[in-house]
């Protein structure tokens, strides 16, 4: 197995991914759940280590954390583009997570891969309903 396929296979969990495949998706909205659950870790990885919520991270704070990520190494075949790509990836999933949260009525540290896949379905479906209605 390449380093590369190694450090992709760390960002979900067997389980995670399971449970996003299962669910009533495109593959469009499983890689946002996918991207939104790694987030989701990373981001309490970061706020524990900004010892701060979530919720008062700075879109710096994560791009210096992406930048220090060791799993993200140019000699596990990733660049500075791919990590200020991830680094926007991981802020840009602030807004759904922050949605997910509010609706939960709970802080984003609190949420669980069930909640997040479960919302992503969830507007998935609505998108799909509302796409059958206007045609």
């Amino acid at each position: 197995m390449s380093d590369f396929q190694a450090a992709s296979e760390q960002f979900l969990t067997p389980e995670e991914c399971a449970e996003v495949d299962i669910a009533m998706m495109t593959s469009r909205d499983r890689f946002s759940a996918r991207v939104a659950i790694y987030s989701l870790r990373s981001l309490k990885q970061i706020a524990q280590q900004y010892e701060q919520p979530i919720a008062q991270l700075k879109p710096q704070q994560i791009a210096n954390w992406v930048e220090q990520d060791p799993s993200l190494r140019p000699e596990n075949g990733f660049d500075q583009s791919f990590k200020n790509f991830f680094a926007k990836l991981v802020i840009s999933s602030l807004n759904p997570l922050t949605q997910i949260a509010s609706e939960a009525g709970i802080a984003i540290e609190q949420l669980t891969v069930p909640q997040v896949v479960s919302w992503f379905e969830q507007m998935a479906k609505q998108r799909i309903e509302q796409e059958q209605s206007s045609s």
